[in-house]
């Protein structure tokens, strides 16, 4: 495994979704994102079934991280970051 994983987002509305959220959750979540750069798969990190969703989810509080990784170019992906009332839901 590599030492560092680059992170990206898959569009511009995932960095919108990141960058509205209110401040003390931003910070939270903003550190979580900070630590896959070391290990994409943490622990309490979650393989999803449903592919079309993503690959894997973190929580953080009330908000989920939704992202893939990429082991081939060293990325983790971030498709979508929201809170889990609405991140399940078609888009």
């Amino acid at each position: 495994m590599p030492d560092t994983y680059r992170i990206r987002y898959a569009s511009r509305r995932v960095a919108k979704e990141i960058m509205d959220l209110p401040p003390e959750i931003f910070s939270r979540i903003d550190k979580v994102i900070m630590r896959l750069r070391k290990d994409p798969r943490p622990p309490g990190c979650r393989k999803l079934h449903s592919q079309a969703i993503g690959q894997y989810r973190l929580r953080v509080g009330d908000w989920r991280v939704i992202y893939d990784v990429d082991d081939v170019a060293n990325e983790v992906i971030l498709l979508r970051i929201m809170h889990r009332r609405q991140i399940y839901r078609q888009r």
